[in-house]
């Protein structure tokens, strides 16, 4: 048996092309509305962003008028409660000759002058730390010969110093020992 060919009935070729048509048709309709989706979804985002710019905006506000409100109440307290007011022109100096009768000297009845306590730091004659400054600096004065070296060590065996100046000596006199041994 031979076979025969399949007819192709006409009806079947103009099905074909027209669900291809209504499958395209499917497929722009889905674009467009993908498109428009994520367009409302961008508006969305934008307005949000401007609400919170605005909630931003609005709490900034709300603190510079609490801020101000604060100033103006402790003014009122300045002025009522502790009489404070800001200077005016009659607190200041108007020129040097004002400025050169501050020093004039004190009169038969004005007050003693205000007295602040300072007090200078003893200097050390022989301190516990004088070994502990740098023992390459002592090795170099003990075992080094030469006139600086010796004038370093009568430095720091007569005049002892406070720590810090010992120790000022003893970094000159270690990089004295570094530039030797290059």
């Amino acid at each position: 048996m031979a076979s025969r060919p399949t007819q192709v009935r006409p009806g079947s070729r103009i099905r074909q092309i027209g669900w291809a048509l209504v499958l395209g048709l499917c497929v722009a309709i889905f674009l467009a509305l993908t498109f428009k989706v994520n367009a409302v979804k961008s508006e969305v985002r934008l307005t949000e962003r401007k609400i919170i710019a605005m909630e931003r905006e609005t709490l900034m506000l709300e603190t510079e008028f609490q801020t101000r409100s604060s100033q103006r109440q402790l003014a009122t307290w300045n002025a009522v409660e502790f009489g404070y007011v800001a200077p005016s022109a009659h607190h200041f100096l108007d020129g040097e000759r004002q400025l050169a009768s501050l020093g004039l000297p004190r009169g038969l009845d004005a007050p003693d002058p205000i007295r602040v306590a300072r007090s200078e730091p003893a200097v050390e004659k022989e301190g516990l730390f004088a070994e502990w400054v740098s023992p390459v600096a002592a090795a170099e004065l003990d075992g080094g010969s030469g006139e600086n070296e010796a004038t370093l060590a009568a430095d720091l065996s007569d005049t002892g110093g406070s720590l810090a100046q010992r120790l000022a000596r003893s970094s000159s006199g270690s990089s004295r020992l570094s530039d030797a041994g290059q």
